[in-house]
């Protein structure tokens, strides 16, 4: 058996199906479409002849030929230096030049329409100085997937009246003195919402991952990570001094050959078992915009078993029935998940994340996590913003606001993913899917998209290396419910102008190349 498994090739990455017969309204995660070849070689021409040139550029700079534009090294005559060349190289010849399209600061809540501040730059974007201009967009490019990022209503109202009787901060540590009643009613509340034994709140949503991976996993363990999977957890996982392997995005065949060879060989050199093996995914990826494969990753975690962690971050509040995540959306048994996490960062319109599963599990993060030693609890207003949101999620506030909420999300993210696959665009991710990717590819489309957008009233992310891959640069709409279909539908008229400028509907699926009729109807709920 051992010799078999030696010689089977590890499965590669699905192959996306190209049936011309049958019309895409959208895209599942498993069948992304392929660019077309003309982008994918200007994409590799492209990069191929600016990374010459930067390195040539980065030679006339150092012999003093160029002047420097970019920050200067500070570090004193004969110490080493504070920035390593290399790791800049994509910073300095390519990223501020068209840092201008990024990071835009904005002056207002992170409600569907928002006034961004106008900047220009005297030192080829390096630093900005605001014109006193503020530019109303239409927010496409913000987590507030239900809505809750309000400066009224019941959930500002509750957080502020929370600072007249808590205060702003505890100023300690929850295992020191900043454990107060207010935690403990959130915790519970997550826990009952979650279905699971207990829950554990924590003040920072990328250090929910990257402390407390290292808090349940460590040296002899094995942890198998989706290739797609955020960083916090590659940096908690490499913290936590387990062995790494990842498998391929959502393959399940791929992922079962890793849990055999790892069961198989044990450890490296020492052929020992593993302590034990830990599978980690993302419900929502917040990149591609595809759900994982909840009921075979369970499959595969019983029948090899394994642990389950299950990063519901994107997913949490914007999917499933009752807007508890890919759990609900997949209809899996809680109990079958061993560790839940998720962040109210986005949702719930407020900080922080959570650990929850078995009381032991979250006994044991609350006392072996360095986010409870180290870091200050949360704050009043921000855990009363989180409790008056699940209160309406939940209908305990007496009104069905909260499904409203997530029946208006879901009805945006098919109507808004069917218009642009119907308008001839490559749209990434699954088809409930609040985070919406439509490829760019070519790199130098990144910044000329975002302006265009941002000229015509819409507010976008766009992103490219290296946080994609160097053919995978994209536009990443978020969906929200408090987006109207006005407001849906003017960004699909200006994205379909700015797409057709710049040559972006090259889907071979839906070759449209113009705006398709908006017919009121397709609006309506399926």
């Amino acid at each position: 058996m051992t010799n078999n498994l030696k010689k089977t090739p590890r499965p590669s990455e699905a192959k996306p199906k190209n049936d011309s017969k049958t019309k895409m309204t959208t895209v599942d995660d498993d069948n992304f479409e392929e660019a077309p070849t003309w982008a994918a070689v200007i994409t590799i021409l492209s990069f191929a002849l600016h990374t010459p040139i930067g390195w040539f550029r980065d030679f006339l700079r150092y012999i003093g030929l160029e002047e420097k534009k970019t920050v200067i090294d500070p570090s004193p005559k004969d110490f080493v230096p504070l920035y390593q060349s290399f790791e800049c190289f994509y910073t300095r010849n390519f990223y501020t030049r068209v840092r201008d399209a990024f990071n835009q600061p904005i002056a207002s809540i992170a409600g569907p329409i928002i006034d961004v501040m106008e900047r220009v730059s005297d030192d080829y974007n390096w630093t900005f100085r605001f014109t006193g201009r503020k530019i109303p967009a239409i927010n496409m490019g913000s987590y507030n997937y239900l809505g809750f990022a309000e400066n009224r209503g019941p959930c500002a109202e509750q957080a502020i009246r929370s600072i007249e009787q808590y205060g702003t901060t505890t100023g300690s540590t929850r295992q020191e003195l900043g454990t107060q009643q207010y935690m403990k009613t959130l915790e519970e509340m997550m826990a009952n919402f979650l279905g699971v034994e207990d829950c554990i709140a924590f003040g920072m949503g990328f250090a929910t991952n990257a402390l407390n991976i290292p808090a349940i996993m460590g040296e002899g363990d094995l942890i198998l990570s989706d290739k797609l999977n955020h960083v916090s957890i590659i940096l908690g996982a490499r913290l936590s001094g387990a062995h790494i392997r990842t498998f391929n995005h959502n393959n399940m065949q791929d992922l079962e050959y890793q849990l055999r060879e790892a069961i198989v060989h044990g450890q490296p050199r020492k052929f020992r078992p593993w302590k034990k093996i830990l599978i980690i995914v993302e419900g929502v990826y917040s990149m591609e915009g595809s759900l994982c494969k909840l009921p075979e990753i369970v499959a595969l975690k019983k029948k090899y078993k394994a642990y389950l962690y299950v990063d519901e971050a994107h997913s949490i509040g914007a999917v499933g029935s009752r807007g508890r995540g890919a759990v609900d959306y997949w209809n899996v048994d809680p109990k079958d998940i061993d560790i839940h996490m998720g962040t109210f960062t986005k949702s719930f319109g407020s900080v922080g994340g959570y650990i929850a599963g078995k009381k032991s599990l979250v006994d044991h993060i609350r006392i072996h996590s360095h986010s409870t030693c180290y870091s200050s609890s949360m704050s009043a207003p921000i855990a009363y913003q989180i409790i008056s949101a699940l209160n309406i999620i939940t209908s305990r506030d007496g009104t069905d606001g909260g499904q409203k909420r997530i029946r208006q999300l879901a009805r945006n993210v098919h109507y808004f993913r069917r218009q642009l696959v119907d308008m001839g665009f490559i749209v990434y991710g699954h088809r409930d899917s609040p985070v919406v990717p439509v490829m760019l590819f070519i790199p130098a489309k990144v910044g000329a998209v975002n302006r265009e957008m941002l000229k015509r009233g819409c507010a976008v992310v766009t992103v490219g290396f290296p946080a994609t891959k160097a053919n995978e640069s994209r536009i990443r709409f978020c969906l929200s419910a408090s987006h109207t279909k006005e407001m849906l539908d003017y960004v699909l008229s200006v994205f379909d102008e700015v797409g057709y400028l710049t040559g972006l509907q090259c889907s071979k699926r839906n070759p449209q190349r113009r705006l398709v009729e908006l017919n009121p109807e397709d609006y309506l709920e399926d």
